[in-house]
C-alpha cells in the first residue's frame, strides 16, 4: 500500500511540473503580444505628432498667403522647400520673401530643440509646395506638406510635392489643403478683377 502511494506522489509532482511549464509558456507569450503592442503605440504616437507638426506648419503658410492676398501668385513655389534645401538666414527679408523663408526653416526644424548637433522632435524629411491651379480669378491654390512615414501605408495621390523623394513612396505622407482667393472689387475702367 506504502509502495502504491509513492508511485502515486511522484506520477502527481510530475503533472504538476508539466502544468508550471505550460503556464510559463502561456505567460511569456501574453508578454510578448505586450510588447508587440506597445511598440505599436509608439509608432502610432510618432505618426500621429507628425502629423499634428504638418498642421502647424500648413496653418502658418495659409495664414500668411491669406494675410498677403494681393501677392498670392508669389507665393508659389518651382520646387519643394524645406527637406534637400539648407537653412536660410531670414534677416533682412520682408514679406513673401520673409514668409518662404521662415516657412522653409521651419520645415527643416529650425525651431526644434537639438540634441547631439541635430534637430530632434520635428518631421522626417518634411518638404512644402504651394501651386496654382486656376490662373484667373478667383484663384485656387493647393498647398502641401509632406514628409516620411515610420511605416510603409498607402501612397497619398492628392498631391505630387515630395514624389519619389522618399524612396519607397508608401513611405510619404501627405497634407494637403486648398486656398482660395476671391475677387472682391473689379476695375470700373477694365471690369477686371484687382486685387486688394
Amino acid at each position: 500500500m506504502r509502495a502504491r502511494s509513492t508511485h502515486r506522489a511522484a506520477a502527481e509532482r510530475g503533472v504538476t511540473m508539466i502544468e508550471v511549464l505550460i503556464t510559463i509558456v502561456i505567460l511569456t507569450f501574453g508578454l510578448l503580444g505586450v510588447v508587440g503592442f506597445q511598440a505599436r503605440m509608439h509608432l502610432a504616437q510618432a505618426e500621429s505628432y507628425h502629423r499634428a507638426h504638418a498642421v502647424l506648419l500648413m496653418q502658418d503658410i495659409v495664414d500668411r498667403v491669406n494675410a498677403n492676398r494681393s501677392n498670392a501668385l508669389t507665393y508659389v513655389t518651382g520646387s519643394p522647400l524645406g527637406a534637400g534645401n539648407a537653412l536660410q538666414v531670414c534677416t533682412g527679408l520682408t514679406g513673401v520673401a520673409l514668409d518662404l523663408c521662415e516657412w522653409n526653416n521651419a520645415l527643416l526644424g529650425a525651431s526644434e530643440s537639438t540634441a547631439g548637433g541635430q534637430q530632434a522632435g520635428g518631421m522626417i524629411g518634411a518638404r512644402g509646395c504651394i501651386t496654382n491651379l486656376v490662373a484667373t480669378m478667383p484663384r485656387e491654390f493647393v498647398i502641401a506638406v509632406t514628409w516620411q512615414g515610420l511605416v510603409p501605408t498607402v501612397a497619398p495621390a492628392s498631391t505630387t510635392c515630395g514624389q519619389g523623394l522618399y524612396g519607397n513612396d508608401q513611405m510619404r505622407r501627405a497634407l494637403v489643403t486648398r486656398v482660395t482667393i476671391a475677387c472682391l472689387q473689379n476695375d470700373p475702367t477694365t471690369g477686371l478683377c484687382v486685387t486688394p
